[in-house]
Order: structure tokens, then sequence, then C-alpha cells
């Protein structure tokens, strides 16, 4: 018999501005089990956890601790009802030592006086607690990560928790590290601690978990047992069948005919520790490459290992056959390799400069600022691609940052097509633009791709990928598992890949 929950969040829902981040979403927390919560970016999972944890009050919906109603509208609320988060970034301080950082901010006083000795008392009976041998006067920035996540959770179960969230507690640990955390959330659950465990990575959400919950676009998909749902249906349960609308886009592109030659690009033994298992990767002249996997998968971490944007710990990488080292995205450049970031917000478009300013900066860095261009071709560069590329409005000279997404996006495709790349990659291009610039974006990249150009594109629509791509790549856990002819592929066929690699039913 499944006993009570301890936590039950029943129709809760949250407006923001011009979006429902959540729709009536539910969540049942059970003592003595681990619950993962999953969904892909946008899904909603961080605004649940806000509103269990009282960063966020909901807009309307309840939330029960033991069967009596809790009003949680601030942190300190979640706490006193024995609801405590790991975050993902821990909030720790490195300076002072373990035992510090356990007790900080519940600290034992004798007369007034913090007693240091009965702190470290404290810090070692929490540790002991998870089967943790550590040394408390230890200084905590000495130590690995991973024993530093694992002084977090000591730090969150020092009080005798009800539930503890653990956000993406595995994201920067390699597996040893991993398997010793998952011996403490282990432990946490037979104490009957509800645990919520939050990860993209599938492997892990298996081994570990008890229950499975799944948001999508901020509604409940539903609440599952990990053994009664196979892999490949719970991806389809978190990116959807006919996701994002794809089905009302322009028509699937016709195949094209690439060369089996030398390999514009080749990518071999490629990786970084702790990011992306070492891979090889041929990119042909006129290829365009789709980059699948869920979120946290490592699709953007590869890429940026192409493009000089982070340095490989292992591997070579050849351009036309000539070995490069790509030490930033400016060596990339100079080699006709482009990277176009996932984060056009932070890492893309310069709100405050014009549309002007914003096409030729590249380019301009390229050429060297002791080179600048000449006014002459400066405009003639801007409105060639203002026209060809149909940015709205016409008139260069508007700030970047008034524009709409879809024609922010193509400003800065602008900006990489004025340095004439041969590889043009390109991470989640489409991401928050309407239908119709998706459509626009699509077949910008199809015509590149008819002229020549190779193309790497990175999609969390599975459907625009196998729309648009001759072969598709298939990242999950940071290892590449397929790299397969987009064939005759279907939808079904790369959720398999996704959820099996090249384990994959055939």
């Amino acid at each position: 018999m499944t006993p009570a929950p301890i936590v039950e969040m029943r129709d809760v829902t949250v407006a923001f501005p011009g979006t429902l981040a959540l729709d009536s979403v539910s969540l049942r927390l059970f003592p003595g089990e681990v619950h993962s919560l999953l969904g892909e970016n946008g899904a909603g999972k961080s605004t649940l956890l806000k509103v269990l944890t009282g960063v966020r009050p909901a807009d309307s919906g309840s939330v029960t601790v033991d069967g009596a109603p809790a009003e949680i509208t601030r942190p300190a609320d979640a706490i006193r009802l024995g609801i405590r988060t790991v975050y993902q970034e821990l909030e720790l301080l490195p300076n002072l030592s373990v035992g510090e950082n356990i007790m900080l901010g519940q600290e034992p006083s004798r007369l007034g006086l913090l007693s240091t000795r009965a702190m470290h008392t404290s810090a070692r009976a929490a540790l002991e607690a998870l089967e943790v041998d550590l040394d408390t006067r230890a200084r905590l920035g000495s130590l690995p990560l991973a024993v530093q996540q694992l002084v977090a959770i000591a730090r969150a179960t020092a009080v005798h928790p009800r539930v503890v969230v653990l956000d993406e507690p595995t994201s920067s640990l390699d597996p040893g590290e991993v398997t010793t955390l998952f011996r403490t959330v282990r432990r946490l659950r037979d104490a009957g601690i509800a645990v919520v465990f939050v990860s993209h990575f599938m492997e892990q959400v298996y081994e570990i978990s008890d229950r499975l919950t799944v948001l999508r676009d901020g509604r409940l998909v539903g609440e599952y047992l990990p053994q009664e749902i196979l892999r490949v249906d719970l991806v389809h349960k978190m990116v959807g069948t006919g996701a994002k609308a794809l089905a009302q886009v322009a028509a699937q592109v016709e195949a094209r005919d690439v060369d089996d030659g030398p390999a514009l690009v080749r990518a071999r033994g490629l990786g970084r520790m702790g990011a992306v298992a070492p891979f090889d990767l041929d990119v042909r002249e006129g290829e365009v490459i789709g980059v699948a996997g869920l979120l946290g998968s490592g699709r953007t971490e590869m890429v940026r290992l192409l493009t000089g944007t982070d340095r490989p710990d292992t591997g070579t990488l050849d351009v036309y056959g000539v070995p490069v080292q790509f030490r930033s995205p400016r060596d990339a450049i100079r080699s006709a390799v482009v990277y176009s970031s996932e984060d056009r917000r932070h890492d893309g478009i310069i709100d405050d400069l014009s549309v002007a300013d914003n096409i030729v900066l590249a380019l301009q860095a390229q050429r060297g600022w002791h080179r600048p261009l000449s006014r002459e071709h400066r405009e003639e560069l801007v409105t060639s691609y203002v026209e060809s590329l149909d940015i709205r409005p016409t008139d260069p000279s508007v700030r970047a940052g008034t524009l709409s997404g879809g024609n922010q996006q193509k400003v800065l495709l602008a900006r990489w097509l004025a340095t004439a790349p041969r590889l043009l990659v390109l991470d989640e291009p489409t991401r928050g633009i309407d239908i119709g610039a998706k459509v626009e974006l699509q077949k910008l990249v199809t015509d590149l791709a008819d002229n020549g150009m190779s193309v790497v594109f990175v999609s969390a629509e599975l459907e625009e990928g196998l729309r648009m791509s001759d072969r598709i790549v298939v990242m999950r856990d940071g290892v590449l598992v397929a790299d397969v002819t987009n064939d005759g592929l279907t939808l079904d066929s790369v959720l398999a890949l996704i959820a099996y690699g090249d384990r994959a039913p055939r």
C-alpha cells in the first residue's frame, strides 16, 4: 500500500508577463522515495521547485504537507516545514571549514557565544548519518567538487529535513563521483526522506529513481514508475511527438547529394574532461549535420569544442586536411569555422549597438581594429545582408535590442556570413522565435548548404533536425552515441537513438 505523500502540490499555476510558466501542475512526494522531475528547457521544472521552496509564490493552487495546508511564501517557510534544497551552483563558502559550512546559519552557541566544539560535533554527526568520513576542520575549497556536493547535502540534512531537493547534482561530476553521490542519496531515501532529483541524464534517472514526473511546456504530462515506462516512451513524453508545432512549418527539404569525399572538418578523439567524452566526427562540404539529444546531453559542449569556444583536453582537429589547434573562436574564424551560440541574448546580439554594428562586428574583429572597414564597404555589406535575409525593420541604424527574436537571429546569421565561413555551426538558432521566422531561417540554411557551405545544426526540436539534416549525430550524457545518415529516419527512430544509442532496436 502506497503511503500518504509528505508533500502534495495541486493545480499550481504561475504566470509571467506574456507566458504561462505553470498551468495547473500537480506533484506528489512520498517518504522514502527518490522522485525525478523531468522535462526539457522551459518545461516548468524550475518554476515548480521555486514554488515548493518558497522562492516564488504560486498565482493559484495549493500545497499540503502531511495533509495539512501549507503557506510557503518565502524560503524560511519551506525550511520550517522541513524542505531543503541543494542547488546546482553550490551555495558554500570555500574559505571556511567543512564544519563551518555544514552548520552555517544553524551554529550551536553557549551563553550567546559560538561553541566551536559543538559545531564540529554536530557537523560530524551530519556526515556520519550519510556515512561520509571527512575531516570537519578541512578547508572546503581544498576538496574536490564531488566532496563539496556531499558537504552541501550534509548541510541540508543536518536539521533533519522531510524533503531534500537536488538540482542537477551530477552535472559536474565524473562517473566515480556520481557513484559516491548516489550512495548518499540512497541513504537519504532509506532514512525516509523524500528526495527530488532534477537531472537530464537518462541513465542516472533510471538508476536512482523510484518515481518520475514529466512536465512539458508548463503542463503536467504524467507521473510514472520507472519500471513501467520504456526509455523511448519517456523521451516521447518529454519532447512531444509533434514538438513545437513543426508540422505546421515548411515542407520537408529534399535530400541533397553530398559528395563522399575528403572531410572539410575532421575530429578524432576530441573531448573535454567532465563535459564531452572523446568523439570522432567528419563534416563534408555542403552537408548539414543535425545534432540531437536531450537538454544536458552534451550537444552544446560538443560543438563548442569544434569551434574553439572551449579547448579540448584530448584529440585532434583538421580543417581541409591541415591540423589546427583552436585556442579561441578567433582562431576558428581564421580557418573559416564560425559558431553562433544558443544564448543570443548574452553571447550574441549586443542590444545597445545598431543592426549595422552587430553585422560587421565579427568581420571587423577578424581584420583587426587597426584596419577599419571603409564606409562604402560597410554600407554595401550591411545593405546586402539586410535585403537578402529580409531583416526587419530595414533601417540598419536601429538598436538591435529592439528587434524581434527572429530578426535578431537573422542579424547574427548575417554577422557570421560576413566572415565568409566554410563551416557554420548554429546552436538552437530557431529557439524562441515564431513559426514564420523558423521557416525563413530553415530555408536560409538549406540554401547555404545547396551552395556548398557545411552546417552543423543543433536543435532540441527533433522534427526540425530531421527536416533539415543529411546526417544526424546523437548525444547522450556527454557521449556521441550515434552518427547515422538521414535516409528514411523517422521521429521514432531518432527517439530510440536518444534513448538507447547504438543499442537502439532496428
